[in-house]
């Protein structure tokens, strides 16, 4: 435990996006030499944590890419590039098979941008494929990661300072590529579906107004009272996807809500589940991979918050609990039967200071605590 949390950090803190630097010199090579009694131990050590930063690191190099750079056509294209060749099941669907799966919520946010949409399926069996013992083999587990690739906040435009930021509205669908990956390259024994609703949310003619009403793929209303909502508006459609797979567990990833960080700072994540076996595994995994997240209220009045007069519901639910009425509005789509948990990482997506491990800006959190989920499935 002691060397793979070492081997992490050297991983983590020798990162650094350098794609646009005219300064092409490599980073300085260091070399650490390891003793142990166990050679064995010692390398399954090293290539576990090898194995998790190769999917933190890919999280990061997505996120740090500029939004005119990494559209939603060339957030997919990446993603099926890089897990097709580790054995996933990717597959992309386009405006055209998202108009056909009645997704207007994808549809409606992304409908302001010349860069079209796009639904990505990811599909790895690590269950069928490794278990000698099939007990698992039905044990599926569903991410569902939010994929804005740029977010100006469409007619309800945001202000300019920090909208350079926004780049990193896909931060929910890197950490589920990049779970995906680390498991992978892991060879964990556990079926995994991720689900990623890519957009670019811009203001143009063709932009959503506040006043629309939208209708699903669960064939539920939404109106639009601020455009600036528009993640939750996406994940509607990802989530109804999700459930109609019929994982056992749904747990989404977003930068959703400023209100988060307002609550709790930039240092954790907020989490909102009505399982609390659930709410007490990621709770202490948070604590263990120091990717910690707090638990915020999923009470019922909220859920009146989120009432429209002429849809199932508003984008929106008033001043008041931003965070929580969110999470209570995405609560809509999901199969009452079945598991559900989301995490609303605004705040530790990004660092805005230098920590003792990554460096300032994208911090791919929630790769490592996921990945430590899955692998103790």
């Amino acid at each position: 435990m002691l060397l793979s949390t070492f081997a992490e950090g050297l991983f983590l803190g020798n990162y650094e996006f350098r794609n646009y630097k005219s300064d092409k010199k490599k980073l300085k090579s260091l070399e650490v030499t390891f003793y142990s009694e166990n050679e064995k131990k010692l390398k399954n050590a090293l290539t576990s944590a090898q194995n998790l930063m190769q999917g933190v690191n890919f999280t990061k190099d997505l996120q740090n890419e500029p939004g005119g750079v990494l559209t939603p056509d060339e957030l997919s294209r990446r993603i099926k590039n890089v897990l097709n060749k580790v054995g996933a099941k990717v597959k992309i669907f386009d405006e055209k098979e998202i108009r056909k799966q009645k997704m207007g919520g994808l549809l409606a946010v992304g409908m302001g941008s010349s860069n079209m949409p796009r639904f990505i399926v990811i599909e790895y069996k690590g269950a069928d494929k490794h278990l000698k013992v099939k007990k698992n083999i039905n044990k599926t587990i569903a991410l569902v990661g939010k994929g804005v690739t740029f977010d100006s906040g469409g007619i309800s435009i945001k202000p300019y300072t920090d909208m350079s930021e926004m780049k990193a509205d896909m931060s929910g669908a890197a950490v589920v590529a990049g779970t995906i990956l680390a498991a992978i390259k892991s060879k964990l024994t556990i079926n995994i579906i991720g689900i990623i609703p890519a957009a670019e949310n811009m203001l143009s003619g063709t932009s959503m107004r506040p006043g629309d009403i939208v209708v699903t793929s669960s064939g539920k209303s939404i109106e639009v009272d601020n455009t600036d909502a528009e993640g939750r508006m996406i994940l509607a459609d990802a989530l109804n996807y999700a459930s109609k797979l019929n994982p056992d567990v749904i747990i989404d990833l977003a930068t959703l809500t400023g209100a988060c960080v307002v609550a709790l700072g930039e240092f954790v994540g907020g989490l909102f589940t009505k399982n609390d076996d659930l709410l007490l595994e990621l709770f202490q995994l948070g604590l263990q991979t120091h990717e910690r997240v707090w638990a915020l209220p999923m009470w019922d009045e909220y859920h009146t918050l989120n009432k429209s007069d002429v849809a199932d519901v508003k984008n929106v639910g008033g001043k008041w609990g931003g965070a929580i009425t969110a999470a209570k509005f995405l609560e809509n789509f999901v199969d009452k039967k079945i598991t559900w948990a989301h995490l609303d990482i605004a705040g530790p997506a990004m660092a805005n200071s230098y920590n003792n491990y990554s460096k300032k800006y994208m911090t791919g959190y929630g790769v490592r605590l996921f990945y430590e989920y899955l692998r103790k499935k």
